[in-house]
């Protein structure tokens, strides 16, 4: 397994949509270890593939409390299809925009569409804070960041500095 170079705002690539994948094949189950491999190591708790580079539309996520057993939950050409409610995501952050964290707006459940690794198809309803790391990482997969869900100002703020960061060679 390889750890993977997480593409970082302000990459115009993470703000494109992802295409679907075709094909799960073993090229495919590969791309999806080195992701596991690189979320721990990250260490993060959802991963989109066009975080690491890859324009399709898959996600892996592992919500389990660290130092317990992990379980990488992978979807492939994930949709949300029904959402209800709202809750605040509070200091939500996000590895390929380091250094900010930010409240946002979220739907408190969400009903979800996608296949396994196996492609198996599932459907499911998220709650709470699953719910919020699967439309982080669905966001993802649409050319959305966090980032684009709080208000202009704090945006423009983080981009200024992302910027300077750049100029300086940090």
């Amino acid at each position: 397994m390889a750890i993977l170079e997480i593409v970082t705002y302000p990459d115009k690539f993470l703000k494109q949509p992802t295409k679907p994948v075709e094909n799960i094949d073993g090229a495919l189950q590969e791309i999806i270890d080195n992701m596991g491999e690189t979320m721990y190591q990250a260490p993060g708790i959802g991963l989109a593939a066009i975080q690491v580079g890859i324009d399709q539309s898959m996600l892996i996520y592992d919500i389990s409390p660290q130092g317990e057993d992990r379980y990488l939950n992978v979807l492939v050409n994930p949709r949300i299809i029904e959402n209800e409610g709202e809750v605040l995501s509070e200091n939500e952050g996000c590895l390929s925009v380091p250094e900010y964290r930010a409240d946002v707006k979220r739907f408190a459940s969400i009903l979800v569409e996608a296949y396994d690794r196996h492609e198996k198809p599932l459907r499911f309803e998220a709650h709470d804070f699953l719910s919020i790391v699967l439309q982080h990482e669905i966001d993802h997969l649409n050319g959305k960041l966090f980032i684009d869900r709080i208000s202009p100002l704090k945006r423009q703020l983080y981009t200024r500095r992302i910027r300077k960061q750049i100029k300086r060679g940090e």
